[in-house]
């Protein structure tokens, strides 16, 4: 299967402008021959507080309006699953959540991210279940961005069955280190892919550092950007998670309970 993972700036608060933003990036992806296309973290909405407090969020029951159907018609017309982060109206509740634009016109709006950061939990409540799709029949865990900071996260999603790890998010200067060295993780410890898109740029006040990619099972990049806009395409191989697994066997040798821990 042939991923990409979706790196562009987005405008805060202009649903409008990223919408045709990730319309363009479904239209490069599909001439690539891409059948899943991961985007950012918030990437319809543009990651901003303001944004989060105000009334221009997308709500959980309008996913078949009008504000969408030009990502839905170009998952259509490409044949591409996209996986897009967006804030949700979920009645009383307000999440930070991922869609999932399936070709056939239908969206889902399947996980809520779980692990929140400081700055986000004034907004946002925490979801209550991870979420794996499948995609041309490879399972596929989801996450956004500082879900990816805990290993039990991936491990949930890869005793599931998922051979790839999808992580949308936005990094800020000085998270380079972090970021790298926690998708690099999650990829070795589980034996699976990473796809990280991670937003770029300039949205409201903030400024992102890029550095999406596609990790192989092993943890090493396959496919890397840096802050440039574009697309980390590569191929994820069923085949070679299980061969890594086989051979890396830490995801199978996990021991339940490390028992009584004893103080010398």
């Amino acid at each position: 299967m042939i991923v990409a993972a979706a790196q562009a700036a987005a405008v805060a608060g202009d649903l409008a402008a990223n919408v045709a933003t990730a319309v363009r990036l479904v239209s490069l992806a599909g001439s690539q021959g891409v059948q899943l296309l991961v985007l950012p973290e918030a990437f319809l909405t543009g990651y901003d507080a303001e944004v989060f407090a105000g009334l221009a969020v997308p709500r959980a029951d309008d996913l078949d309006g009008a504000w969408l159907a030009p990502l839905r018609e170009a998952a259509a017309v490409h044949g591409t699953v996209v996986v897009a982060s967006t804030p949700l109206e979920r009645g009383d509740r307000r999440t930070l959540s991922m869609l999932v634009v399936r070709p056939d016109g239908t969206v889902a709006a399947p996980y809520d991210k779980q692990h929140l950061d400081a700055d986000e939990r004034p907004y946002f409540a925490a979801g209550d279940h991870g979420a794996s799709i499948t995609v041309d029949g490879v399972e596929l865990g989801l996450s956004i961005c500082y879900d990816s900071s805990f290993p039990e996260h991936a491990r949930a999603a890869a005793d599931d069955g998922a051979a790839a790890y999808l992580c949308s998010a936005a990094f800020f200067p000085g998270g380079a280190h972090r970021r790298d060295t926690a998708l690099a993780a999650r990829a070795l410890d589980n034996g699976m892919y990473v796809v990280l898109a991670a937003a770029t740029g300039r949205c409201g006040p903030h400024t992102f550092i890029g550095g999406s990619a596609v990790l192989d099972p092993e943890g090493r990049a396959i496919a890397l950007l840096g802050e440039e806009p574009g697309l980390a395409v590569a191929e994820l191989d069923p085949a070679l998670v299980t061969q890594t697994r086989e051979a890396r066997t830490m995801h199978a040798d996990r021991v339940a309970s490390l028992g009584p821990r004893v103080r010398g």
